[in-house]
């Protein structure tokens, strides 16, 4: 379900956060769509 809202870079946030993380370690090649739910359109 899209967001219904333009993004803001504070958007962007989390997911830095995220991949700066250990949490991220096994993750490579991937591509993530910070994009409100625009995608599952």
């Amino acid at each position: 379900i899209p967001a219904g809202r333009w993004g803001d870079p504070k958007d962007l946030g989390g997911t830095v956060i995220f991949l700066a993380s250990k949490a991220s370690d096994y993750i490579n090649g991937s591509i993530i769509d910070v994009d409100g739910g625009w995608m599952a359109r």
